[in-house]
């Protein structure tokens, strides 16, 4: 995959944020940049799948009427608690 440079124009205060966590992280302001750029990406893609599923559950629900009874989603949610609560007993 090859690579292109991109320019952004960031004010002083940006500019000298980046400079000093890059500083403190040992890093390049570019890697910060860059990183920003990734998980920005990471975090706004995931979104869209997860609306995209979730639309097309509203529309498979709207079709079918199917849905998960409260008391079944309840009891669901409720030993998934009790199980992280164990595991951070444990810990």
């Amino acid at each position: 995959m090859g690579t292109t440079t991109m320019g952004v124009k960031l004010d002083e205060e940006i500019r000298e944020r980046l400079k000093k966590l890059g500083e403190r992280k040992q890093r390049s302001t570019h890697w910060l940049m860059k990183e920003a750029v990734l998980r920005y990406l990471e975090t706004e893609e995931r979104y869209e799948r997860e609306k995209a599923e979730d639309m097309a559950r509203w529309e498979r629900f709207l079709d079918t009427g199917n849905a998960i009874p409260h008391e079944d989603a309840k009891q669901r949610f409720d030993a998934l608690a009790e199980r992280a609560a164990q595991k951070t007993q444990s810990s």
